[in-house]
């Protein structure tokens, strides 16, 4: 299996650091507002990767952070606290926002189809995580105290620019709009561990610290996290690519100067959604979210299935257009599938793993999921039997997430009640139900029609329920040729 390493700039063979356990860490959501689609498609190839490592026999343990404290609005160490936005925005407190927009996000991976990571844990859990590397990191000379706040000292590094080489002058502070110079950093590329003092004196959570009532930057949760529950090595950190810097370039400077050595193994990182006006972010005024789609009609799996056809290093243009598009042959693909007629035959074994094999090969090729769709189609055309296809497509379906076996069983059901509803309509034409009195009733005409068609099945029994029951309340029915009469006695 080869992945492209963003730290390498290199496809390389995955081996695991391991023999027992991949580990595996990715970076979770900041749970201020809904995630928007951009968002959910880093989650959906995460969860690609996560569980083509379980099908093809590793055992993972895969941990998420949520970001509860600490998230400043620049994703730097400038700005207001997204959580704190948050809670204004909504009049709620900060930990009633975080638990409404957890829940939410986690409702938007079941609707998804994206497994829950098997640890999920709040960034509040674990203060004393951060604090237990930032006093090491204070007394090997790595960190410094300055102006009420504790920062990462950048100049100790042989290299801080792992996943590009950037010229450093290019990230002066003032680069971005908004983005305000700290006097008290050392360096400018210099990062804050700790706040006890920042803009923001009514930040809503905070803890005892040797260094001051205060709180974590947002830096410092996911290296606190991951080593709380991986350990001292990771064979594998994903995310989106606007997590590489500044987020991902300082966990890896604080985790090797705390730890001493390599951290982790493999980074991989998701490249944008883009509108035809560029990123989509909550702050663009293209905040798209899955309810949203939704209520435009879409089948949340058709999102899935969209961002399943481009490769995950690519940029992904997003347009109604393009999701009508993906939508339809999502669809078509789902009845392509009901055709098939399960039952029918016997699962031809050479067959089966020839299609597997054409499966994993694109799956193996840096997580080629545009490719490993064209094997659904490619199975649906294979020369060999329907029950050999669908054994196929739902085995391979435990990596996709489509629901490809269960929708078109559900096609195959709505078809079938279409297909015996026109058939009773038809039915109804030919069969004439005549009030004597001239007055139609269709609530009377719909129980005799309910009748004949009792009768037509030879149920006799219900038929004459029925007409037990409308004789009771006074109807009285006489069959003729083609139809019944009817009037009230």
């Amino acid at each position: 299996m080869l992945l492209y390493n963003s730290a390498t700039r290199t496809r390389q063979e995955f081996v695991p650091l391991h023999k027992d356990i991949v580990k595996m860490y990715t970076c979770g959501p900041t749970v201020y507002h809904y995630a928007h689609i951009g968002n959910l498609r880093t989650y959906i190839m995460e969860d690609v990767l996560d569980k083509y490592l379980r099908f093809t026999g590793y055992n993972v343990k895969r941990v998420m952070n949520i970001t509860d404290v600490g998230h400043l609005t620049s994703d730097a160490d400038e700005g207001e606290d997204k959580m704190l936005k948050g809670a204004k925005r909504e009049h709620k407190t900060v930990m009633e926002i975080a638990q409404f927009y957890t829940d939410a996000f986690f409702e938007d991976c079941r609707k998804l189809n994206i497994r829950r990571p098997d640890v999920v844990e709040p960034a509040t859990a674990c203060i004393d995580e951060y604090i237990k590397i930032i006093t090491r990191l204070m007394d090997t000379g790595y960190a410094y105290f300055a102006g009420g706040n504790v920062y990462f000292d950048t100049s100790k590094l042989a290299r801080y620019y792992v996943f590009n080489d950037f010229n450093a002058e290019d990230l002066a502070e003032g680069v971005r709009e908004g983005v305000e110079a700290d006097a008290n950093k050392r360096n400018k590329n210099d990062f804050v561990l700790w706040f006890t003092k920042s803009k923001f004196e009514d930040q809503a959570l905070k803890w005892d610290s040797p260094w001051g009532v205060g709180y974590p930057g947002w830096h410092i949760e996911c290296s606190g996290i991951s080593m709380k529950h991986l350990g001292e090595d990771l064979d594998i950190h994903c995310g989106g690519i606007d997590n590489a810097f500044p987020h991902h370039t300082n966990e890896i400077a604080q985790s090797e100067s705390y730890l001493g050595h390599k951290w982790c193994n493999f980074w991989m990182h998701v490249h944008h959604l883009n509108t035809t006006s560029g990123k989509m972010s909550k702050s663009s005024g293209e905040f798209l979210t899955l309810s949203l789609l939704e209520e435009k009609g879409y089948d949340p799996l058709a999102y899935r299935f969209f961002c399943l056809q481009s490769h995950y290093r690519k940029a992904l243009v997003f347009s109604w257009e393009n999701l009508d598009n993906a939508q339809g042959a999502y669809l078509k693909l789902i009845a392509k599938i009901a055709a098939l007629k399960p039952g029918s035959s016997v699962v031809v074994q050479e067959d089966f793993f020839k299609l597997r094999d054409k499966f994993t090969a694109a799956l193996d090729n840096d997580l080629n999921t545009s490719l490993a769709v064209t094997v659904l189609y490619d199975i649906l055309k294979a020369k060999t039997t329907d029950d050999t296809k669908l054994a196929a497509l739902d085995h391979i379906d435990n990596v996709l997430g489509l629901n490809l076996i269960d929708k078109a069983i559900e096609k195959r059901a709505a078809d079938a009640a279409e297909k015996a509803a026109a058939e009773q309509a038809k039915a109804n034409a030919q069969f004439a139900v005549i009030p004597e009195d001239g007055v139609e009733d269709p609530t009377i005409t719909a129980r005799i029609h309910e009748r004949q068609r009792a009768k037509r099945e030879r149920n006799f029994e219900v038929a004459d329920r029925i007409r037990d029951e409308l004789k009771a309340e006074g109807i009285e029915i006489t069959d003729i040729p083609g139809g019944a009469k009817w009037k009230r006695v």
